[in-house]
């Protein structure tokens, strides 16, 4: 069996490496079932502390073929058929809801060849989210859709998708199980801290909303680490009054983004996780550490109702009375399976394709 694995974003080599870890086992137990894997990367995060340092610490293979990002939706789909029409694959495999997935997506349908979504039917229902359009465009095109929780399985069931969905539980973690044991505390940070993440387009490219944000930081007094995100610092770089707001911040400790194995180490340890991503709510969970989440939506449902996260948009006043009081965890989660969600999605595509 012969896959083209399309990544081009953090998140995506995240749970990109856990399925690679699985295909080696397999291959290293069943010599005569081989599974190829060849890994597209789109470019999408090209800084090397965005992208190189992932595929370092984690293993994952080698890109065969890597571009150079692209400014469009339409100019990614046809810069990846382009490859898909010179290779033979049993199937294209995305991942989440980012521009490379839904350009996989629509490349893989132009050339005819079956799409697997990895994390398919999630929904926050806020259709301005980009992510949100490229999820369900992309679960549209799917021949097998893996979902992280039975709530996505239902998403796609009103949808009218019922054929080749899956409950195999969240691949994000697989790797966190994969790799915890490499965890290590830096002993430089503060003994207690917040975390802080922000790249979002609504707030990273919202001059008003980042200074709400940071305006909320700076009032709780409490130690913040804040890996930032070029785009972010873009932002900040580019509007005075918001740099002047960080270079006064003393209690907010601005880092370069990190490797996978730093930044798993900064949620582990922090007494409260603060952010605007989608993944790290689900690890601030796998780490038992509660979460605020910058938006009005999530699609981690679960997340809110077991008690673990809060939203509270970028409203600097709910965002200190969230860190004065924050979220008091009531139940765990088992939507999310028990680490091994990769060997279930390898067994349902060798059922599929091979």
């Amino acid at each position: 069996m012969r896959i083209i694995t399309i990544i081009g974003a953090r998140p995506q080599f995240i749970k990109a490496a856990a399925l690679s870890e699985a295909i080696r086992q397999h291959n290293a137990l069943h010599p005569h079932h081989l599974i190829d894997e060849s890994i597209l990367h789109t470019g999408q995060h090209y800084d090397a502390n965005m992208s190189r340092v992932f595929f370092d610490q984690m293993g994952i293979p080698a890109p065969k073929w890597q571009l150079e990002g692209f400014d469009s939706i339409e100019e990614g789909c046809e810069m990846i058929a382009n490859i898909l029409r010179q290779e033979k694959a049993d199937c294209v495999v995305v991942y989440g809801d980012t521009n490379s997935t839904l350009a996989g997506a629509l490349a893989a349908e132009k050339c005819g060849i079956p799409l697997v979504h990895i994390e398919a039917g999630l929904r926050s229902f806020n259709t301005a989210m980009p992510e949100e359009h490229n999820r369900i465009e992309t679960d549209k095109r799917s021949t097998l859709l893996f979902c992280p929780t039975h709530n996505a399985v239902a998403n796609l069931c009103n949808e009218g998708i019922n054929e080749g969905v899956y409950h195999v539980g969240d691949i994000m973690y697989d790797t966190t199980r994969l790799f915890s044991q490499h965890i290590v505390r830096d002993n430089n940070l503060p003994p207690h801290y917040l975390l802080a993440t922000i790249h979002r387009a609504a707030t990273a490219d919202d001059p008003k909303a980042l200074e709400r944000v940071l305006n909320a930081f700076i009032a709780c007094k409490k130690d913040i680490i804040l890996p930032l995100h070029p785009r972010t610092q873009k932002t900040i770089e580019s509007h005075s009054n918001l740099l002047a707001l960080l270079q006064k911040a003393a209690n907010i400790r601005v880092i370069s983004p990190v490797g996978y194995l730093e930044m798993l180490a900064l949620e582990k340890y922090a007494d409260l996780i603060i952010t605007d991503s989608g993944g790290i709510q689900k690890e601030a969970y796998f780490h038992r550490v509660p979460c605020i989440t910058m938006r009005d939506e999530t699609e981690w449902t679960e997340t809110i109702l077991a008690g673990w996260n809060v939203l509270v948009g970028t409203d600097t006043e709910r965002i200190i009375q969230a860190i004065d009081c924050p979220p008091k965890p009531i139940a765990d989660i088992d939507e999310y399976g028990d680490g091994h969600c990769a060997e279930a999605i390898i067994e349902h595509l060798l059922a599929h394709f091979a």
